[in-house]
């Protein structure tokens, strides 16, 4: 249940990535956010027309999961995603670089690229340039991406390092679908551990899901309402089957560790071409041609 729920958090974390990206560098409109939004314009002008979901993808050239994509999505904003920005050679000089667009906003790219270099820099002058474009000098910290972002929210909060903490705390001063997201996560984590009463419990945290702008937490809680028995029972009875998976491991670890010992021998090689086979010495009788 737990994975089933961090894959659901890591696709609502990528969905809500232009909210709360706000609290880092700004991200640039690129071709793929322009590209994204007038496809779904074309999908929704079929859909006000009447066309069903499998003509969309037959005219539009799109996969039908995609069509779906677009058509459930009432705002385009929820699907643009926040660019991923890697580590590049020029994170070392950031400070350097803000430090000088900030006493001077007209310095010339090729007098920043001729000041870091002496100071180490060994990268191209195109890199410097989309640095700079992305916004990566003016932002007070490295972009955060989608997925570590989730890591964070489902990491215990007595675990989280200081800067983890800032990172949660100003994504959800940027978004509200963060902060009742992390909200959401911390009562799921509390049902974990069984006890009475648990069951009414989930029913509540089921309809805290339904109430807020949350579709693929909503995917997640009608898979627990498909297996509603069994999901009340891991959480609400003390049994578990983590001993019998256990010694079901230990005995085929074992066993795979006697097959260097206990298998069976392995055939002989093959004679090399050219050698006779040596003769047999039996005891068939006293014929030598035997």
């Amino acid at each position: 249940m737990w994975h089933n729920l961090a894959e659901a958090v890591r696709r609502e974390v990528a969905a809500h990535s232009t909210c709360w990206a706000e609290a880092g560098p700004p991200p640039a409109e690129g071709r793929q956010a322009a590209t994204t939004r007038e496809r779904r314009q074309q999908v929704h002008a079929l859909r006000e027309r009447g066309v069903g979901l499998l003509e969309c993808a037959r005219r539009l050239n799109l996969a039908l999961n995609t069509v779906k994509r677009y058509d459930r999505v009432a705002e385009p904003e929820r699907l643009i995603r926040a660019p991923a920005y890697r580590p590049t050679l020029v994170d070392p000089y950031h400070d350097h670089l803000r430090r000088r667009r900030l006493e001077n906003p007209a310095v010339p790219v090729t007098h920043l690229l001729r000041e870091i270099r002496e100071l180490g820099y060994t990268g191209s002058s195109n890199l410097l340039v989309r640095y700079i474009n992305q916004g990566r000098v003016e932002g007070d910290r490295p972009a955060l991406s989608p997925r570590r972002l989730a890591r964070y929210l489902l990491t215990r909060p007595d675990r989280l390092k200081d800067h983890q903490r800032e990172r949660i705390e100003a994504a959800r001063a940027a978004c509200h679908e963060m902060t009742a997201l992390a909200d959401l996560i911390h009562r799921f984590a509390a049902l974990l551990d069984p006890a009475d009463g648990h069951a009414t419990l989930l029913s509540t945290w089921i309809n805290l899901v339904q109430a807020e702008d949350l579709p693929h937490l909503h995917a997640f809680t009608r898979g627990l309402e498909k297996d509603r028995a069994a999901v009340d029972a891991a959480l609400t009875l003390p049994y578990h089957n983590g001993g019998t998976e256990g010694v079901n491991n230990k005995t085929k670890l074992v066993k795979r560790q006697m097959y260097g010992r206990a298998s069976f021998p392995p055939p002989p090689p093959p004679h090399p071409p050219g050698l006779t086979t040596p003769s047999v010495t039996t005891d068939y009788g006293t014929d030598p041609n035997v």
